[in-house]
């Protein structure tokens, strides 16, 4: 059995590492995923190392400006994990594509949250199921949990869907004020 090691990141030292997972070490540990999960911590300077997916590939440690933007990306989400079928996705490769990235990814935000805000909530079969046809896309892109009752009778709360979209809104703007600054 191979297992592909994670990369693994830190922005201060600007240096990147293949972590050694249990399963190779002990083969009896193959499904223990415990320890899997403590975190990392570099070598050089003992701070928490970044997961940053099996896709990453570092820039030099002089190029101080490429480990800047990659850690831009990682404060916003983006990260190079992927299934290996199809890579990690849309990554912007420098600060402009990366604001134009982040305004895209707002106005998403700011539809939805205008959705939930003139919608009173999904509460029964029929609406939910009239609503799904044409507003499949706001339903797709609330977390699970927001998701109630059964399968064929589902409900939502719109205030719940309100609150998370307004936090998310707050948070890219936050960050995107952020890097107007950098």
């Amino acid at each position: 059995m191979t297992s592909y090691k994670p990369h693994y990141s830190c922005f201060s030292c600007r240096k990147t590492f293949k972590r050694k997972l249990l399963v190779d070490i002990n083969r009896d540990l193959a499904y223990a995923k415990e320890g899997e999960e403590q975190p990392f911590k570099c070598p050089q300077c003992g701070g928490i190392m970044i997961s940053m997916g099996l896709d990453f590939k570092s820039p030099k440690k002089e190029d101080v400006r490429a480990w800047s933007h990659i850690e831009s990306l990682y404060e916003v989400g983006i990260t190079f994990h992927s299934c290996g079928c199809s890579g990690p996705g849309y990554i912007p490769r420098d600060k402009v594509a990366l604001m134009a990235f982040l305004e895209e990814k707002r106005s998403v935000y700011i539809e939805n949250l205008r959705f939930w805000l003139s919608n009173e909530g999904v509460k029964s079969k029929e609406t939910y199921g009239s609503t799904s046809k044409t507003h499949s896309s706001y339903l797709r892109l609330l977390p699970k949990e927001f998701k109630t009752g059964t399968k064929r009778n589902p409900e939502i709360d719109a205030k719940q869907a309100v609150n998370y979209w307004t936090d998310k809104v707050s948070e890219i703007d936050t960050f995107i004020r952020k890097q107007q600054h950098v």
